[in-house]
């Protein structure tokens, strides 16, 4: 019994780990910087210099960055919830948040 529900412990707590966990790719980082240089994107830590304080009470997990939509998605978690922040890289606005 005691394995049984260590099991269905674990299965619950699968879906909660993200499936692309780790640093980003070196080809992440590249695009990033050659946007970064062309004047398209914003400085992740000017970005996160914004977001930050208007998330009181969170604890900051990292940051993703999405070349296509070419935004920013910050992680926070708060209460055992993770809460997901898209900014657009070009202007610094938060376009979606997760609660």
């Amino acid at each position: 019994m005691r394995s049984l529900l260590s099991i269905l412990a674990l299965a619950l707590l699968a879906p909660a780990v993200p499936a692309q966990a780790g640093p980003p790719s070196a080809d992440e980082q590249g695009q990033v910087r050659r946007e970064i240089r062309a004047g398209n994107v914003r400085l992740l830590r000017d970005i996160e210099r914004r977001v930050l304080p208007a998330m009181p009470g969170m604890q900051y997990l990292g940051p993703e960055y999405d070349p296509t939509a070419m935004a920013y998605r910050l992680k926070f978690i708060h209460d055992g919830r993770v809460v997901f922040v898209d900014v657009d890289a070009r202007s610094g606005e938060i376009i979606h948040q997760s609660r």
